[in-house]
């Protein structure tokens, strides 16, 4: 069902990112509209090789290169941070260098998160519950990332801070010290905004002052330029798709959008497909969430479900904010739509998301887990103790206070 939702979702991404990206063909490509058709099915068959060749390997592999891929993120936001190219006024891209190849850092720290997150949460797993020490560990390890994502973009590091929570709720965190945790995350954001409104040096920090000014634009209704005029565009959008749409490539509002092909895609959708449409899309991902949920209660190992928990929320939660900004219910935040807005960096790293989703779907779907109900074989035991020793000799990390052999149903 799940690679059905993937067709659907690339099937609507051409037809609506050639619809909304007239404008900027006559801008940039002298009136040639096929360059960004071409180039939109161009990725979509990017996308397949990488979620075909991501489902094909195993999540253990995905569990040992997780601190690789948590530090090459932690170095490509440095990079961005201090030496990135500014796009759409911001310092959150970088450029490799002699292939001239422009992706946005953020979306792999988003991966390389779950990852490790997943991970840490699976080694302090015991009997009863999960260590405090995993809240330590997420927070020394995983913090530093998510504060250089907010540097440049609040909303994300917003979003990966919330998945992060949700995640370490899964995985059996006590109860009192995920309020506590919820509680402190509510409090820096509250701090970060009466900083940002009482003290005038403060928006010189990271992305503040837009934060400031579209928190205004979206509570107060200012004329601030820059901010209401998106938003409200995005509202015309919507009030003129009505039920049914004004039907496919009719769209007026696409000349009056900034970003109508990325940001504000959904806007486009519902002007063009109506109300209809829009639910469809909705569906779409809800579906995501659905087989999100189906797989997690397949796993039989703590690393695999936690994955799966953290890569389907990630895109399930970013289709929601991106939708919500478009009909008005929250302020812009420059979020796209997954698997439908232009730009390659992300659909190749959602495309990835899905790809390790369907590798632990098939991994539990055909068979190649027993459930963990005390009938594995004698065989499989060993088997799984000689990997884990191998995991662990790699790492050289140990589950501090836990004895291993009650955590070994846990490691991947």
């Amino acid at each position: 069902m799940l690679w059905y939702v993937i067709i659907g979702l690339m099937i609507a991404s051409v037809m609506v990112v050639y619809s909304s990206t007239g404008r900027l063909a006559y801008r940039v490509k002298d009136g040639n509209t096929s360059f960004y058709l071409m180039k939109q099915l161009f990725l979509m068959a990017g996308c397949f090789v990488v979620i075909l060749g991501l489902q094909s390997v195993h999540y253990k592999y995905l569990f040992k290169f997780s601190k690789v891929i948590l530090g090459m993120a932690f170095v490509f936001l440095l990079w961005a941070k201090f030496a990135g190219t500014n796009l759409n006024d911001a310092d959150r891209w970088i450029t490799i260098p002699l292939i001239g190849f422009t992706f946005q850092p953020s979306e792999l720290a988003k991966i390389g998160i779950i990852l490790y997150t997943a991970r840490i949460i699976t080694y302090y797993q015991t009997e009863r519950n999960c260590s405090d020490e995993a809240l330590k560990s997420v927070l020394l390890y995983v913090g530093p990332v998510i504060f250089m994502i907010f540097m440049d973009n609040f909303s994300t590091s917003l979003l990966m801070g919330l998945i992060c929570m949700t995640m370490l709720f899964v995985g059996r965190l006590r109860l009192k010290l995920m309020a506590m945790s919820v509680g402190a995350l509510i409090g820096v954001v509250g701090m970060i905004l009466v900083l940002a409104f009482t003290v005038p040096q403060f928006e010189k920090v990271g992305r503040v002052a837009t934060i400031k000014g579209r928190v205004t634009e979206f509570f107060a209704g200012g004329q601030r330029e820059g901010y209401s005029y998106q938003s409200d565009q995005a509202k015309i959008a919507v009030a003129k798709g009505g039920f049914l749409g004004v039907g496919p490539g009719n769209s007026e509002q696409r000349n009056f959008l900034p970003h109508p092909y990325s940001d504000f895609i959904f806007a486009i959708i519902i002007e063009e497909y109506g109300l209809i449409g829009g639910g469809v899309m909705l569906l779409l991902y809800l579906t995501v969430l659905f087989r999100v949920g189906v797989i997690v209660r397949r796993c039989t190992r703590t690393f695999p479900a936690l994955l799966v928990t953290g890569l389907g929320l990630s895109i399930v939660f970013q289709a929601f904010v991106n939708m919500g900004v478009c009909v008005g219910v929250f302020p812009v935040t420059g979020q796209p739509l997954p698997l439908v807005s232009m730009g390659g960096t992300s659909l190749l790293f959602t495309s990835a998301a899905l790809g390790m989703i369907l590798s632990v779907s098939h991994t539990f779907m055909e068979g190649e887990e027993v459930p963990a109900d005390g009938a594995e074989g004698e065989e499989e035991e060993e088997s799984e103790g000689e990997e884990e020793e191998e995991s662990e000799a790699e790492t050289g990390e140990e589950v501090p206070g836990v004895e291993r052999e009650e955590n070994e149903r846990y490691y991947s």
